[in-house]
């Protein structure tokens, strides 16, 4: 190999190779450097998307077992205690007829499922006559109701049926929900002493209820007629307290008067409270209150029955009329409490003439 030959060969070897031969740059575009990024950027979030399914998968079938353990257990649970009760009741059916075979006694008759199954749920009243299936479900039809219900037995049908024909009862707008109906202002003034006719009576439950409905309502405004400084005060917030409580401790009374079901010897003072409070005269309703919450009966001290014989004016200690009707129970002495709190509002609302009359 001559001189020339081998120079030729030395330098095609110095030679770079050409731009298509090689992929490595030495300087690369900006729109490539960014084509680069975002496409590493998508295959790391496919990346991490497909991690994320793939803990989701895993958990919602680890829940689903956890599911269909929990049920597994749950039926056999009940499956147990269903065989444990049918055992316990077939031990209990065995001793009873055992029990009764050494007594000489006869036999008990045997179950019948479907007629335990109509027979379920509580008895039927005295005053809830039955009837035909076949009818009751005709009469349910003529309603435009629903003539069976799921899981609904004849006796549920029956009750359902009573209940639409029961007349509905309206409840009074007032500040104590109530199915006796308000009379006008009007009409409010009451009599003095009871009547004796039942439907009188009556008239006056109503009346009663319509005072103490507009004293309350009378009473509910004027607190929110306040300046917002003077409500959000303590003294204020304990105002309307007071007010909401009378409210809620006069329903006790409210549904007495509904049934007709107030004694005498709480009516009687009650209406005399009232009475004088339509006239203004506070302090003698006061008074009227003070005999019906601690009454005028004496209070003994020491030995009160020292022989066989009666001492005198000892009728006065157990009078009827003399009794603290405060002191009967814990409902009672909360409404009693409360009609004291609206005759002290009353006043203020409807001050007397005579300033006499003002309750201290």
């Amino acid at each position: 190999m001559d001189f020339a030959s081998l120079m030729a060969k030395e330098i095609s070897k110095a030679k770079p190779a050409p731009a298509s031969q090689t992929s490595d740059k030495k300087y690369l575009r900006r729109g490539e450097v960014e084509a680069a990024r975002v496409a590493t950027y998508n295959e790391e979030q496919e990346r991490l998307q497909r991690e994320r399914e793939d803990k989701q998968a895993q958990k919602r079938k680890r829940e689903d077992e956890e599911h269909e353990r929990r049920r597994e257990r749950e039926e056999k649970k009940t499956r147990l205690a269903e065989e444990s009760r049918r055992r316990r009741e077939e031990e209990e059916a065995a001793e009873e007829r055992e029990r009764r075979k050494r007594l000489g006694l006869p036999e008990l008759p045997a179950k019948d499922a479907s007629k335990d199954s109509e027979k379920e749920g509580t008895p039927l009243d005295d005053s809830e006559a039955d009837m035909d299936d076949e009818e009751l479900v005709q009469k349910l039809r003529e309603m435009n109701q629903p003539a069976r219900l799921f899981g609904e037995t004849h006796r549920g049908r029956l009750r359902r049926y009573r209940r639409l024909l029961a007349p509905e009862q309206k409840l009074s707008a007032g500040p104590i929900a109530t199915t006796l109906e308000l009379v006008p202002e009007k009409e409010m003034k009451v009599n003095p002493g009871l009547p004796k006719d039942e439907e009188a009576r009556r008239f006056l439950y109503r009346q009663l209820a319509s005072y103490f409905s507009m004293v309350l309502a009378e009473w509910k405004a004027m607190l929110d007629r306040r300046d917002l400084d003077v409500r959000e005060s303590f003294q204020g917030r304990q105002a309307y307290a007071a007010m909401v409580q009378s409210r809620e401790n006069m329903k006790p009374l409210f549904r007495k008067l509904e049934k007709g079901e107030l004694s005498d010897g709480i009516l009687k003072p009650v209406v005399e409270i009232v009475h004088k409070a339509q006239l203004r005269r506070y302090v003698d309703a006061n008074d009227a209150y003070l005999r019906l919450s601690i009454g005028k009966a004496a209070w003994p001290i020491g030995v009160t029955m020292v022989g066989i014989h009666e001492r005198s004016a000892r009728e006065k200690l157990h009078a009827a009329d003399h009794q603290a009707h405060i002191l009967s129970d814990e409902s009672t002495r909360k409404y009693l409490q409360s009609i004291k709190r609206c005759l002290s509002f009353a006043q203020v609302r409807w001050p007397p003439d005579d300033q006499l009359q003002l309750m201290g």
